[in-house]
């Protein structure tokens, strides 16, 4: 499922979305907080500039956007038609699971966003 050259591949673990060979954070860990959007300027394996242009990454906010409107309707259905909750409780697992998946949501959306742009390149950094 999560073969190498897949965009799946590169958008579920970070990974260079050209080459795959290494991750596109300095820190893998999404929940340390201080270090969630922390990047590498490059990948080291085949020198795909990861900021491809000033402020590329703002556009990665319309993806955020659209991953927490999803997560929130998630959560809404689950607690209310599911668990037969009221709507004030609803409400509050909407925000808990908001605040919950933030750091990953934000990398979700990044990772999406420049996958949107760089497709896999087999022979990217061979010499």
């Amino acid at each position: 499922m999560l073969k190498k050259g897949s965009k799946l591949n590169s958008i579920l673990t970070g990974s260079c979305p050209k080459c795959q060979n290494e991750s596109m954070y300095s820190d893998k860990n999404p929940l340390h907080l201080t270090k969630v959007l922390k990047m590498n300027d490059h990948c080291s394996h085949c020198g795909l500039k990861y900021q491809i242009e000033p402020s590329f990454f703002y556009g990665a906010m319309y993806v955020s956007y659209g991953l927490n409107v999803a997560v929130g309707i998630a959560a809404f259905i689950i607690s209310f038609v599911f668990f037969q909750t009221t709507i004030e409780k609803s409400f509050i697992a909407i925000v808990i699971s908001l605040i919950v998946l933030f750091p990953f949501v934000l990398r979700l959306s990044r990772n999406l966003y420049i996958n949107m742009f760089v497709s896999y390149d087999p022979k990217a950094g061979q010499k």
